[in-house]
């Protein structure tokens, strides 16, 4: 027994010293039987606080701490004159400048860029250039960094480096379609590359012609290659990394302002009950076509056209596209068609085609 049970033999026999020290004897006793210690016992660190000493303070510490907040206060006060010939906007494809919205959802006082990072004054939706812009000398300063146009065989060869799927140099742009970081993306992906592959998907996609015109705009780029969704954004023969333009950062997204309401309770041109029983038609008709989330959209304004010379309204299914997707398609679509968006319910979109047929008809 006392061989399969070695620890109860050494209690046993082990020899208990002469005098033991008040420290020894405790730690075997809480060993055996895991008692709490006292709380009188100041040696036992888990329990026991651990008392630092205080240090002196130093007499120029205080000197150094304010000169700590002067430092940054000055840095807070930092601006930069950016030279950039464009009024600053979260989404440049996405947003129309004509339209005002009504009321902001946070104050506009409160720049995404940061305080006093900018010399331009956040107005809620843009940070407007305070200077008036030479337009013949920014096209001049673009010609000359594009150079001259790329040949037949330079393009096939810049198109088959960066078109596939697996290329390293790529941006995605999504429902908010050109943002203002995106230029500082393109500018660092055109330090080690000639040109970069932008994969468009959701909204942007139904009018590719502005996003096309908005990264030639905004990053004085070329665009060589375009295929549905798919676009190649060339740098120019006479690029320097070293002397490209300044971008401010957005250090958030700002949240969006509130607009005028898209649909009217009665449209134009029709009295309430024949604009209820255009929605009642509308929702009752096939879909003309479902659309998914962050999809391609490319093909959808020609649909709608070809639809609208047969139909008097379309509906579109875009069930799980989102109620904010929904409403930026119709808000495409009446511009694009044009069409009058007369109902939005359920993720289904109610476009009636208006009376300008019959308008010019009869005119003639």
């Amino acid at each position: 027994m006392m061989k399969l049970l070695p620890w109860r033999r050494l209690t046993v026999h082990s020899k208990i010293p002469s005098t033991p020290s008040p420290s020894s004897f405790t730690n075997t006793y809480r060993f055996l039987f895991h008692s709490q210690p006292d709380e009188e016992d100041i040696f036992d660190p888990p329990f026991s606080p651990t008392l630092k000493p205080h240090k002196p303070k130093k007499k120029g510490q205080k000197q150094e701490n304010a000169s700590c907040v002067e430092d940054c206060e000055k840095a807070q006060d930092f601006t930069v004159n950016f030279d950039l010939p464009f009024d600053f906007r979260y989404s440049y494809s996405e947003t129309n400048p004509a339209v005002e919205p009504i009321a902001f959802r946070e104050p506009p006082r409160f720049s995404p860029f940061g305080p006093g990072r900018l010399d331009r004054k956040w107005t809620g939706t843009s940070a407007p250039r305070l200077q008036p812009v030479d337009l013949e000398k920014v096209a001049e300063d673009r010609r000359r960094v594009l150079g001259e146009p790329l040949s037949e065989e330079e393009t096939a060869e810049l198109v088959e480096k960066y078109r596939h799927n697996d290329c390293s140099r790529q941006i995605n742009l999504g429902r908010g379609g050109v943002t203002h970081n995106m230029l500082e993306d393109i500018h660092s992906h055109w330090k080690r590359a000639e040109a970069i592959r932008i994969k468009c998907l959701g909204v942007p996609t139904l009018d590719m012609d502005n996003v096309c015109s908005h990264l030639e705009d905004k990053s004085g780029g070329k665009v060589v290659y375009r295929h549905i969704n798919i676009l190649l954004l060339y740098r120019g023969r006479n690029y320097d990394p070293k002397s490209r333009p300044t971008v401010p950062v957005m250090l958030w997204k700002p949240l969006a302002p509130i607009y005028p309401k898209l649909v009217k309770n009665v449209a134009d041109g029709l009295t309430f009950e024949e604009t209820k029983a255009m929605r009642n038609k509308g929702l009752n008709a096939p879909p003309l076509t479902k659309l998914s989330r962050n999809g391609v959209y490319v093909n959808v304004v020609d649909k709608v056209r070809a639809a609208f010379e047969t139909e008097e309204v379309v509906r579109l299914d875009c069930t799980h596209v989102g109620t904010s997707d929904c409403k930026r398609i119709g808000v495409k679509l009446r511009d694009l068609v044009p069409c009058v968006p007369i109902l939005f319910k359920d993720e289904q979109i109610i476009l009636w085609r208006g009376k300008k047929d019959e308008e010019q008809n009869s005119g003639s």
